[in-house]
C-alpha cells in the first residue's frame, strides 16, 4: 500500500501511518478502548451482563483525538439483562467503530450463568457470538493514491467468553473477545487485518470511607500477542451516591478526567476527557466520550393477590451499584 501513496501533508501521512496501523489490529481488538471501562464492562466480558442488579440499556459515543480529521469515532449500544432466577443472563452489543478509510460495525450476543460460592461471592461464565462487518473505503482522507486499489467489504464471525468473579464490594475478570484467529481472511485482506487473540483482566474494589462517601480504583489491562501490554488506571469517588468524580491513566498513552451523575434511580450519565501524554498531543486537542446508562427495574418481591397466589411486581433499586 505504501508505494502507492505519491503526495499528502505531513499532518495527514503522520495520521495516515497511525490510521493503518491500527486498522491492522482492528479486527484482534473486539472493539475500541474505552475511557469509562469501569461502566461498561459488558461490552468486553459477556460473563458480566447476567451479573447486574438491574435490566440495563448503555448508550455511549468517543471522538478521539480531535481535530485529527479521520480520527476514530465510536457509537457504543448494549443491553445486560439478569433473568429472573438470576443465575441466568443476557446481552447484546452493537458497536460501530470509523477510523480513517475504515468503518466497522461489530453485533454480538452474549449468555451468562452464574454460580454462588457463598453467600457473598459468586463465580459468572459467559460466552458471546456475533460477527464484525469491515468496510475499507481508500478514496476517503486526505492523500491521493495511483493505480488499482480495491477497496475491503467483508464480514468474520467472532466468538469470545469470560469470566467474572465478584461481590457487592469488588471484582476480578478475564475475557477473550475472538477465538476465531484462523481461516477468517484471505490472502489480500491480510494486507489490512491480521487477526490475533486478545485477553482483557479487569479488577476493582469499593472502599467506603465515610457514610457518604465511597472509593473505587479499578484497572483494565489487555494483552495481544506482538504488542505491548494496553493498561489503564482509574480512581473514582462517589459521593452520596448520587456525584462521581475521578481520575485515569492510560499507561504511555493519557491521562483522564471523568465525572458522572445519577440524574435518577434509573438513570445515570458520565463523562470522561482525554489528554494525550505521548507525541499525539501536539496533533490534537484531547478525546471526549459520554456515557448513558438506563435502569429499567427488576423483578422484585411476590405480593400477595385474592386467591392466595402470587404476583411479581416491578420495582426500581434505590442506588445502582457502583459496578
Amino acid at each position: 500500500m505504501d508505494n502507492r501513496i505519491n503526495q499528502y501533508t505531513l499532518k495527514s501521512c503522520f495520521f495516515l501511518l497511525l490510521a493503518m496501523g491500527l486498522v491492522w489490529q482492528v479486527q484482534a481488538q473486539k472493539e475500541p478502548q474505552y475511557t469509562q471501562y469501569m461502566y461498561n464492562i459488558g461490552s468486553f466480558n459477556p460473563a458480566y451482563v447476567g451479573t447486574v442488579e438491574t435490566p440495563e440499556i448503555i448508550g455511549l459515543y468517543r471522538a478521539q483525538w480531535i481535530d485529527i480529521e479521520g480520527a476514530p469515532r465510536t457509537i457504543r449500544v448494549g443491553a445486560n439483562l439478569p433473568m429472573k432466577n438470576e443465575k441466568h443472563g443476557l446481552g447484546i452489543n452493537i458497536v460501530n467503530d470509523q477510523l480513517g478509510p475504515s468503518t466497522q460495525t461489530f453485533i454480538d450476543a452474549s449468555y451468562s450463568f452464574q454460580i454462588k460460592l457463598d453467600e457473598a461471592v459468586k463465580l459468572s461464565f459467559g460466552i458471546d457470538a456475533g460477527g464484525s462487518m469491515l468496510n475499507v473505503d481508500y478514496s476517503k482522507g486526505l492523500f491521493e493514491v495511483s493505480g488499482e486499489v480495491e477497496n475491503v467489504n467483508k464480514f468474520y464471525p467472532t466468538v469470545g467468553a469470560g469470566t467474572f468473579l465478584y461481590s457487592d464490594k469488588w471484582y476480578v475478570g478475564i475475557s477473550a473477545p475472538n477465538f476465531l484467529t484462523n481461516g477468517l481472511y484471505d490472502e489480500e485482506v491480510a494486507k489490512v487485518i491480521e487477526e490475533k487473540i486478545q485477553l482483557n483482566f479487569i479488577a476493582g474494589y469499593v472502599f467506603d470511607l465515610s457514610e457518604n462517601l465511597e472509593f473505587k480504583p479499578a484497572a483494565l489491562l489487555n494483552t495481544l500477542s506482538g504488542a505491548p501490554l494496553n493498561l489503564n488506571l482509574s480512581a473514582n469517588f462517589r459521593y452520596a451516591r448520587q456525584f462521581t468524580l475521578g481520575v485515569g491513566y492510560h499507561v504511555d498513552n493519557a491521562i483522564s478526567g471523568l465525572a458522572g451523575f445519577q440524574l435518577a434511580p434509573s438513570t445515570f450519565v458520565g463523562y470522561a476527557y482525554d489528554y494525550n501524554t505521548n507525541n499525539l498531543a501536539d496533533y490534537n486537542n484531547g478525546s471526549h466520550e459520554i456515557i448513558l446508562k438506563f435502569y429499567l427495574g427488576k423483578k422484585g418481591s411476590s405480593t400477595k393477590k385474592k386467591g392466595g397466589k402470587d404476583k411479581n411486581k416491578i420495582k426500581q433499586i434505590d442506588t445502582p451499584r457502583f459496578f
